[in-house]
């Protein structure tokens, strides 16, 4: 997303992602509030998946599913629809 017609990236992925004092400050943030600590904590195992070695990626892809995307899990994701949650196919 443009602003103003300046050229200035406004989005959430430049802000939040790409930028490391944009994406420190949103982590720091959602690990403060009570509501969105689970989302911080899955953001951060998520991150930890991408930088695993392919052998250890399904035991990782396990433990995620079943910490935040399983009722009950530890860290249960509500927010997340039942699309994004849903096991891999194939």
């Amino acid at each position: 997303a443009q602003h103003g017609g300046q050229g200035e990236d406004v989005s959430f992925r430049w802000q939040c992602v790409e930028q490391p004092i944009g994406k420190q400050l949103f982590q720091r943030f959602l690990e403060g509030a009570p509501g969105l600590a689970a989302a911080g904590a899955l953001w951060a195992e998520l991150e930890a998946y991408e930088r695993c070695e392919e052998g250890e990626r399904s035991g990782a892809a396990a433990a995620i599913r079943g910490r935040f995307f399983s009722p009950g899990g530890a860290q249960h994701c509500a927010f997340l629809s039942a699309q994004a949650t849903a096991p891999p196919s194939g």
